[in-house]
């Protein structure tokens, strides 16, 4: 069985996957599914968008790689587009969202040293608890979930964790050395864990008045998810960093990127950062298509309103099976009665009814279909959710 010679750091639910196209995914029996996790936000412009296949079809037979060692005629267009979509200067190209956060990293911490004048090796970087940013060994060892640490370290020094949603907490953790703060505006992996109003902006004030960085890692939550571009544009807040990522790539390859001011990445220099496949000419055509998706607000629009739709109808199962329901956009974590299953018992429960979600942290499940989707059969994917767990309460 082809299986066997796959390493288990996954365990994924018992479909195969062959086909997909828009919301929808045929496995190897030509049984078909609703997609509600859209690859973890990976695909929220769909399966096989047109204009993304277009454009990856486009330079495919022109060129996919070429290295940084000289230019390409797409990664100029490609960077300057998304600059101006996030209203900063520069960009770092990288591929995935993991590679992204170190950079963002790097960066913070040579500014740290060069501009704000913290001495050498003691940058120091405040994370919150629960927070899933990739899992380098860096990044894990700033990690909550002893599942993704245990086994992996010793840990890279420099970062204070802090609980999410306490601006009070954050600010005590500040101190002269200080380079940033790294935040999720929406925490994904922790369950759709949304803050309290108010708490970006006093992470950003707090930030500006100690000259530090903000770095908003928007790897889940941007390019339209929570119904904006930048789940920050939705408290009013602008970071120093945003880190991009998963839907830049529009589910065709991985993109990811760097978006900050001239002041901030200008620290970087010839040598100092790189990568193989960053801003390569394909990546590069891609990520432009999905900035132009972006320009229009179409999908934005429809994030929030099918995003609206989807809260009408989950809260209503509220003491019905569910504990809580929490969302922004279209974007839901989902707590079921931890006596009536697990989340990984309902998400193979609804892999039998042809939805496809996943589970998080015992009895949490995520809803992150692509913007695609149409109402109906977003619709149709919460009644079989409420039946699975109708089903669970006998």
């Amino acid at each position: 069985m082809a299986d066997a010679v796959i390493a288990h750091n996954y365990s994924p639910l018992p479909v195969v996957a062959a086909e997909a196209h828009g919301a929808w995914v045929t496995d190897v029996e030509g049984r078909r599914y609703l997609d509600c996790l859209a690859g973890y936000s990976a695909l929220n412009f769909g399966h096989g968008h047109p204009v993304l296949l277009e454009a990856a079809r486009d330079q495919m037979a022109r060129a996919t790689l070429t290295s940084r060692a000289f230019r390409n005629d797409r990664l100029g267009p490609f960077c300057r587009d998304l600059a101006t979509l996030a209203g900063m200067d520069l960009v770092v190209p990288m591929n995935t969202g993991a590679e992204a956060v170190e950079t963002a990293i790097k960066v913070a911490r040579r500014w740290g040293y060069e501009v704000k004048g913290v001495p050498d090796g003691q940058a120091g970087i405040i994370v919150a608890a629960g927070n899933f940013h990739g899992r380098t060994t860096t990044i894990v060892g700033f990690s909550t979930d002893e599942v993704a640490r245990r086994g992996f370290g010793p840990f890279t020094p420099g970062f204070t964790v802090v609980p999410y949603g306490d601006a009070e907490a954050l600010r005590a953790a500040i101190t002269e050395h200080t380079v940033a703060v790294l935040l999720e505006p929406v925490q994904g992996e922790a369950g759709v864990i949304v803050p309290p109003a108010g708490y970006l902006a006093a992470v950003r004030a707090a930030c500006t008045q100690h000259r530090v960085l903000f770095i908003a890692d928007e790897i889940q939550s941007g390019l339209g998810r929570t119904g904006s571009t930048f789940a920050c544009d939705l408290e009013g807040v602008r970071p120093d960093i945003y880190v991009l990522g998963k839907a830049l790539g529009g589910g065709i390859l991985p993109v990811s990127a760097v978006v900050s001011t001239a002041e901030v990445l200008g620290v970087l220099t010839p040598g100092s950062h790189g990568s193989t496949f960053g801003g390569n000419p394909l990546a590069a055509a891609i990520g432009s298509a999905v900035v132009g998706l972006l320009e229009t607000g179409e999908y934005q629009a429809r994030a929030r309103t099918l995003g609206e739709r989807l809260r009408n109808r989950l809260e209503p199962l509220i003491g019905h099976g569910l504990d809580a329901v929490r969302t922004r956009g279209l974007w839901a974590g989902v707590d079921i009665y931890s006596a009536l299953m697990s989340g990984r018992t309902a998400c193979e429960r609804l892999a039998l009814r042809g939805v496809l979600a996943k589970e998080t942290h015992g009895s949490t499940i995520r809803l992150a279909p692509p913007l695609v989707i149409e109402p109906n059969e977003l619709d149709w994917a919460v009644d079989q959710l409420a039946e699975v767990l109708q089903e669970g309460s006998f």
